[in-house]
């Protein structure tokens, strides 16, 4: 099976399936996709995913779209190392857990968003406060899940696909300036898990799009 990954350095969707990949132990080949410069709209990168967007796994010339799909196909088809717990309603917090994260934070703070709300003339620093509120709208609902039902990682002691995608999310909270700290079992878990071999080798600092200026 060969792999190849499109990735931007710094977005969070595709450092999610960066980190399950590796959670997996799956080799692939990688090619950097540049957002700011707007290579995702290019006829090229459309061919392979028409919507435009990051991640796409291509798999023996098949291209699988959404984070999360691919997280989770990563899980059928390659069942361990675990990622999901196999309790089902284990395996629904963990869900709603990623969910929160994929589905309610990052949507309104991608690239897309922000080139819009530059569009609508907002000031850099109401963009700021925008992206800040959406995070700590989800880590509020979130905290009490990770705080309950964590054990080192999000959702008990093993990595899951709410790890996959909290330890980005946090990156992202991070780079953003949002004050993390009414998000005490948030930033453990997460902290824990970006200590983790998996996790460090997906961090976009260790990315071979990661620009050399910064």
């Amino acid at each position: 099976m060969t792999l190849r990954l499109y990735s931007a350095w710094r977005a969070t969707a595709p450092y999610r399936v960066r980190i399950g990949l590796a959670i997996k132990g799956l080799a692939y080949d990688y090619s950097g996709v540049d957002l700011l410069a707007g290579q995702q709209r290019s006829p090229a990168y459309r061919a392979v995913n028409p919507q435009g967007l990051t991640p796409a796994l291509e798999v023996d010339g098949r291209v699988l779209t959404q984070s999360l799909a691919i997280l989770e196909w990563l899980e059928e088809t390659h069942p361990e190392p675990a990622i999901l717990p196999k309790a089902p309603f284990e395996r629904h917090t963990v869900r709603a857990m990623a969910g929160i994260v994929a589905c309610d934070i990052h949507p309104l703070n991608n690239t897309r968003v922000a080139a819009a709300l530059v569009g609508l003339e907002m000031s850099e620093t109401d963009r700021l406060a925008w992206i800040q509120r959406w995070i700590v709208d989800g880590f509020t609902a979130l905290e009490p899940m990770v705080a309950r039902d964590g054990r080192g990682f999000a959702f008990g002691d093993t990595p899951t696909i709410a790890d996959c995608c909290l330890v980005p999310q946090v990156y992202s909270a991070r780079r953003f300036s949002v004050d993390l700290t009414a998000f005490p079992a948030i930033v453990a878990a997460a902290d824990h898990a970006a200590a983790q071999p998996a996790f460090a080798a997906a961090h976009p600092d260790r990315q071979p799009d990661k620009p050399a200026a910064m």
